[in-house]
């Protein structure tokens, strides 16, 4: 098949009305395409937007153009929780090991994928870049493909790899990268907290980590250590130095030895540089990244992720507040499955003690509304800024006491007496 080359607009009009389209992720955000769709929007109506991590501002997620859009968020992303809010959305609870699933078996079938690719090679080959996750498998599944070439998206290698002839509409159109640097706002919290975690990590670990200042602190307190490797779904400009520097070598890994392994990554024009047409780097679909019998190969895996609260049990809500939808389940427990199975492995849970306006983030119930993302049977370390809590094989009334020890001292006599009305 000959693609067409095309402008933004004429590539849109693919999509018609009560359709569903995926739209790329993270770094890929094809902004340019989501305008040109908004400029339709007096045509259409009912047009399902599908995603995980968007970035970026778009005419599209306008509330005036609420009766031609619906995105149904398989991850909610900061720009899209005032869309489900207002009605405007709403989201789909679900793995990101298992989002492919979702097209590939019908449950989700696409009738359109707008993504952003690499300039092609002489071979006619664009890379996917830096979000390869599950947007390999919707253009593998969708009916029709409409690409923004964009000579700023590195060419990573990987399972990104795509044919133009693999589009039916080419739009020609450089836009540089989002770029987001996580290590700027870095607290004396932050760093308590990574010097915590990085003495839970051995020499040859696997280490598998979030995006945000906390994963970042973790980073700065491995300057040390010798032989880790790097198997993640996500990574930013904090892992570079380590690279850099030799500490991150990936030599003991059993899975893709000497690779860094990752499904997307967001930072700067940094880390875009360094990823491009770089074998160091391997971008591969979150389905096999995610899956917890790959995961489980590489030794003393170290999965490092984020909650909003937990509560004196272990559960872990990582993606709500109370009812409001604030991000999603995503890789959080595949990882903290992946590495409790591991040789060795190490699943954390890091958080500061207090939220902004000093609330405590461990507390005798969730919140009404709130979703458990990792449950107390799979919720093993808690790392906050005044320690580290071992849950594994302790009771209820035990991991009560234990998480109690490392909340903020403000609110520790009150946790005291919801243990004391709980357990006696």
């Amino acid at each position: 098949m000959n693609p067409t080359w095309t402008t933004a607009d004429e590539a849109v009009k693919l999509i018609k009305s009560n359709q569903r389209v995926f739209l790329h992720g993270s770094a890929s955000t094809p902004i340019a395409l989501m305008d040109a769709l908004a400029r339709r929007a007096s045509e259409l109506q009912n047009v399902e937007l599908v995603n995980i991590t968007t970035i970026g501002k778009s005419d599209l997620i306008d509330p005036k153009h609420k009766d031609a859009f619906f995105f149904n968020c398989l991850f909610v992303s900061e720009n899209l929780r005032p869309a489900l809010r207002e009605g405007r959305g709403n989201y789909v609870p679900v793995f990101l090991s298992e989002i492919s699933r979702l097209f590939e078996k019908g449950y989700l079938p696409l009738d359109v994928a707008m993504v952003q690719v690499s300039s092609p090679d002489r071979h006619g080959f664009c890379s996917l870049g830096t979000s390869v996750d599950v947007a390999r498998s919707a253009v593998k599944h969708a009916r029709y493909v409409i690409a923004q070439v964009n000579r700023h998206i590195p060419r990573t290698h990987g399972d990104g790899i795509m044919h133009i002839s693999d589009a039916d509409a080419l739009v020609e159109l450089d836009q540089p990268l989002p770029e987001l640097d996580y290590s700027a706002g870095l607290t004396e919290a932050d760093f308590k907290i990574g010097h915590f975690i990085a003495d839970l990590i051995e020499d040859g670990s696997t280490l598998q980590m979030g995006i945000g200042s906390i994963p970042d602190a973790v980073l700065k307190s491995l300057t040390n250590h010798k032989h880790i490797g790097i198997h993640t779904e996500m990574f930013s400009d904090g892992l570079l130095p380590l690279i850099e520097s030799g500490v991150v070598d990936n030599s003991l890994k059993r899975k893709h030895r000497g690779k860094v392994v990752s499904s997307f990554a967001v930072g700067t024009r940094k880390l875009y540089d360094m990823v491009d047409d770089n074998p160091l780097f391997t971008f591969l679909e979150a389905e096999y990244v995610n899956d917890t019998a790959v995961i489980r190969q590489n030794p003393k895996v170290v999965a490092i992720n984020s909650a909003i609260e937990i509560d004196l049990t272990g559960q872990v809500c990582a993606d709500s507040i109370g009812t409001m939808q604030f991000s999603g389940v995503g890789g959080q427990m595949d990882f903290i499955r992946g590495a409790s199975l591991s040789q060795g492995g190490k699943p954390i849970i890091a958080m500061q003690s207090v939220t902004p306006k000093g609330i405590s983030k461990i507390t005798p119930y969730l919140k009404e509304g709130a979703g458990v993302v990792t449950t107390r049977a799979h919720t093993q370390y808690v790392v906050t800024e005044y320690g580290v809590a071992n849950l594994y094989g302790k009771n209820l009334k035990q991991r009560a006491k234990a998480l109690r020890d490392i909340a903020h001292p403000d609110h520790r006599e009150s946790l005291d007496r919801a243990i004391f009305e709980r357990f006696g």
